[in-house]
This record gives C-alpha cells, structure tokens and sequence, in this order.
C-alpha cells in the first residue's frame, strides 16, 4: 500500500480543475489479487444484483465491521488529507459544515445519527455487465469525496469496463471524463458536487460515476467510502 507516496497538492489540483485525481499504483498486484479473492469469502452484510434495481448489470458486495484491515486503514488514512480538500471545498460554496481531523471522529458524527452500517463495497463484473451513472448517497451525513481501487488488469483480465464520471454545468451541456486506470490505480473522485470558479463566482456543479459495458473477462473494484449508511 502506497499511502506514503500520494502527491496531494497535486491531487487537490486535479480535483478543482477535472473533478477527480487518479492515484497510480496506491495498491500492489499482490494486494489488488488479494482483495479480488475475498469477494468468494465470508465478511459481507449484503449483496446487490444490480440488474435487480435498474443499477445496471453485475453484482456488488458490502463489507461488514470489523472491515479488512486493508480497507479499514485506506479509509483511516485517506481520510485526513481528502477532509482537508472538503473543507475547502465547503468554504468556497459558503456551506458552514466542516469534517473534523481523523475519520474515527466523523464516524462517530455518522453513527450518532444512525448511520450504523459499513459502506466499502467490492464489486464484480462480468462481460456485458456496467453500473449505470449514479451517486453514492445513504444519510444525512456525506463525505463529498470517495475513492475506488481497480483491483483487475485492463487488457489481461477484462475488455472494457472503463470509470466514466459525468458533470452538469449550469446552462451547459454535461462533460464527461474517462480515467483511464490500470490495476492498483485508484480515482478519487466526487459523491455528489464540487465547487467550481465561474465569471460571477464560485458555484455548484452535480457529478455522476459509473462503469462502461464490460466487453470481456471479469473486473473486480474496491470502493472506499468514508460515510457509512443509514
């Protein structure tokens, strides 16, 4: 795990300008292959169908507490620089809601309120499958910034599948981004909006993810999402 090594101002720049920063080898081959594996195993709260809901097609898995220490600690560890970035992100838009400094305290801000359950998720796609544009909303309580790792190698183990975010300007049309990841690689990204710097000030633009249709072989991810739900 390659915590250490994150360049954040750089990250931070990514962010404002593009809306998400890529993080490129934040975990290894033997640690993406190792986590690919748990998603056979025990230690979940609940599966989704996604085909089920209209999510689209492939299946993802909850963790449930105590989390992978793995997945416990990039969420302890990428929390602390990324609130930092919330914060002023909520400073630029006038919003009066701060994160506080570690993410045990803002999981106990999300537990006071009865967000009680995991929200780290592996996720599992086969060929045809995709995730449909969304946001990962689930309380009261959201941390505006989420990561995912890409747990498989494009071209070795899948075709396709690549990590689309989408952004809705005001009076504009809707941009879109493809980040281009390879295994090891996380994005970070928006859950919801993020503030951007216009001719008459600072304002809000909407942001969706989602995957593109897997065209062969199997794509494994981690998603790391600091909020726990409701």
């Amino acid at each position: 795990m390659r915590i250490d090594d994150i360049d954040w101002s750089a990250a931070e720049r990514d962010l404002n300008a593009h809306g998400c920063a890529l993080l490129p080898g934040l975990l290894t081959p033997a640690e993406c292959d190792a986590m690919a594996a748990r998603y056979e195993g025990d230690g979940f709260r609940s599966t989704v169908t996604m085909a089920r809901h209209g999510f689209g097609k492939g299946e993802y898995r909850y963790f449930a507490y105590p989390l992978p220490e793995h997945v416990a600690e990039l969420r302890a560890r990428l929390y602390p620089p990324l609130a930092q970035i919330a914060n002023r992100w909520n400073a630029a838009l006038g919003e009066r809601a701060r994160y506080p400094a570690t993410h045990d305290d803002y999981l106990a801000r999300c537990h006071a309120a009865g967000q009680l359950r995991p929200t780290p998720l592996l996720l599992r796609y086969g060929p045809g499958d995709y995730n449909c544009l969304h946001q990962d909303l689930y309380g009261e309580h959201v941390f505006p910034l989420q990561a995912a790792v890409l747990l498989s190698e494009p071209g070795r183990d899948f075709e396709g599948g690549e990590f689309a975010l989408t952004e809705q300007r005001p009076r504009m049309q809707s941009r879109v981004e493809v980040v281009p990841l390879r295994q090891g690689d996380a994005v970070v990204f928006p859950v919801h909006h993020r503030p951007v710097a216009g001719a008459r000030g600072v304002y809000r633009v909407n942001l969706r993810h989602g995957v593109s249709r897997l065209r062969a072989g199997r794509r494994h991810t981690l998603g790391v999402i600091f909020h726990d739900a409701a």
